[in-house]
């Protein structure tokens, strides 16, 4: 099929070359968009300014649907959920989690709170570092930011420490830190993806922790995501097979990440990501709206396991909101 017979798909991004995980968007662009291509969509990539001025015009130029790749405006992710409001306010049809879930999910800490509420395990936590386990290892992490941004081997400390750097970290990331219990254990991503029969899960990836030395703390930091080169990264490759390895560990985490779509009011695809101590037992660490979408990404991988090429997974994220329309799309 030739591009431009089935509809024209812009594909929104506002990303800067100012950090790794904001040239990942860019890449995420670039690859979007010749998936589309390749299905025979018209797309186009749309890169936005921070006042969003491009989004108005396009419903003189009718989208089939918006693919919305906006996980920060200007580098800040407190800023994505201004797309999708904008996006409604427009009228426009668009990919991924609407400005409800992005809202309810955009503070880590709100989120945790709102799944503890939910009954949904979720590590301990504190906003200032007061009353936490003086002896007990925590993580400090931002608030608002997405992608590990600032997370390293130094994020991991005993608790007594844990309010002078949520302090320090706050002045010098210019964005909230809050506490949380370290989970020491495995770390488990579950991608899920919805189709016109609801919700699916795909293949459950489990985060290995390679070369780890002595007592370093075995985290998926900000290097181990967005640095290739680095050590962090190499050290942490993903494995597939949980599911006939260890059925019902997979099925405890694939019924508390579909509870976690349900809750939040997730559409299109998300990612959940847990630790899972020494006993078995699974927490949710975040609940991540539009996760990354390079060919390489893990979110892609676990498509592929399934046997979703990375064109047929863009094209299936685009014809969901379409609704009824998505069979002749």
């Amino acid at each position: 099929m030739a591009p431009g017979t089935s509809g024209f798909i812009p594909v929104l991004h506002a990303a800067t070359h100012s950090r790794p995980d904001e040239i990942d968007t860019l890449i995420a662009a670039e690859a979007v968009a010749a998936a589309l291509h390749e299905r025979g969509y018209e797309a186009e990539i749309v890169g936005l300014s921070p006042d969003l001025g491009g989004l108005d015009a396009l419903p003189s130029r009718r989208p089939l649907v918006v693919f919305n790749l906006v996980d920060a405006v200007n580098g800040d992710g407190r800023l994505a959920p201004m797309v999708p409001a904008r996006l409604d306010a427009l009228g426009l049809r668009y990919t991924g989690a609407r400005t409800s879930a992005w809202l309810d999910t955009l503070s880590k800490a709100a989120t945790k709170l709102k799944l503890a509420h939910a009954g949904l395990p979720t590590p301990s936590w504190s906003a200032d570092g007061a009353g936490l386990d003086p002896d007990a290892h925590v993580i400090v992490k931002p608030v608002w930011e997405h992608g590990s941004l600032g997370i390293d081997a130094t994020s991991v400390m005993r608790g007594a420490a844990a309010r002078q750097a949520i302090a320090e970290r706050t002045a010098r990331w210019q964005t909230e830190h809050f506490a949380e219990t370290f989970i020491e254990g495995r770390e488990f991503n579950v991608s899920l993806l919805e189709g016109p029969d609801g919700v699916r899960v795909l293949p459950i990836a489990e985060i290995l922790f390679e070369g780890f030395k002595g007592s370093a703390a075995q985290i998926v930091g900000y290097d181990a995501k967005w640095s290739p080169d680095s050590a962090a990264y190499i050290g942490t490759p993903r494995r597939f097979g949980l599911e006939q390895a260890e059925p019902a560990l997979a099925g405890v985490l694939a019924d508390h990440a579909r509870a976690c779509w349900l809750l939040f009011g997730i559409s299109g695809y998300a990612r959940v990501d847990f630790r899972v101590d020494p006993t078995s037992a699974p927490f949710i660490l975040e609940i991540n709206m539009n996760p990354c979408l390079t060919p390489d990404a893990g979110f892609a991988a676990a498509a592929l396991e399934a046997g979703l090429a990375f064109p047929d997974l863009i094209a299936s994220i685009a014809a969901v909101p379409l609704g009824p329309l998505r069979a002749t799309a």
